[in-house]
């Protein structure tokens, strides 16, 4: 079968998928979601799990108070067009109903480096620290600061600005990671 003009044996075992082929993957939400639900189960999902709680995200209510119609809507798409992809990717094994994650699911999660709204991008929060350490450095160097304080009090302190905000950053970044928390990273609640 041939997926973004790359041939692929039936479950793309051996294959690496590729930046287009994930970016085409992750770029419909159904398929998050999905990823999402599967990661969850740390083993087989059973497709009509998957797309009971799809449809719920979707509408926005509990799993309880969707309607057939909108969880067979789900499934169907799921069925025909989003696990068949998903499968032919090689970032999970589908058959019968019955969904696997392969090792190659890992793979998407360096794609998923979601910012929250409210949020501004990492790097551009890095550049803003790496001035600000820079200043305090440099204004330590250039005696602006009471002499009772010593040089490396300062360099201390760009320190453990680095360090808790790398921390924070990693620790952000598994929240956010699609099979971590009761709802997929992009689903507002």
């Amino acid at each position: 079968m041939a997926v973004g003009g790359k041939q692929r044996n039936q479950t793309g075992a051996g294959d690496a998928i590729t930046r287009d082929e994930v970016f085409d993957l992750l770029s419909n939400h159904r398929r998050r979601y999905a990823l999402h639900v599967a990661k969850q189960t740390d083993g087989d999902s059973e497709l009509s799990d998957i797309a009971e709680q799809v449809a719920a995200w979707e509408n926005g209510k509990p799993q309880s108070e969707i309607t057939s119609s909108e969880r067979h809507r789900v499934y169907t798409s799921m069925q025909q067009t989003h696990l068949p992809a998903m499968d032919r990717a090689g970032v999970i094994e589908y058959d019968n109903g019955t969904v696997t994650l392969t090792e190659q699911a890992a793979d998407l999660d360096v794609y998923m480096d979601v910012v929250p709204e409210d949020s501004i991008p990492w790097g551009q929060y890095y550049l803003g620290l790496a001035v600000l350490s820079g200043a305090i450095v440099g204004a330590a160097g250039l005696n602006v600061f009471p002499a009772s304080i010593p040089d490396l009090a300062w360099a201390g302190l760009v320190v453990m600005l680095f360090l808790c905000s790398g921390l924070y950053h990693v620790w952000q970044s598994q929240q956010l990671r699609l099979g971590s928390g009761e709802t997929p990273p992009d689903v507002e609640i």
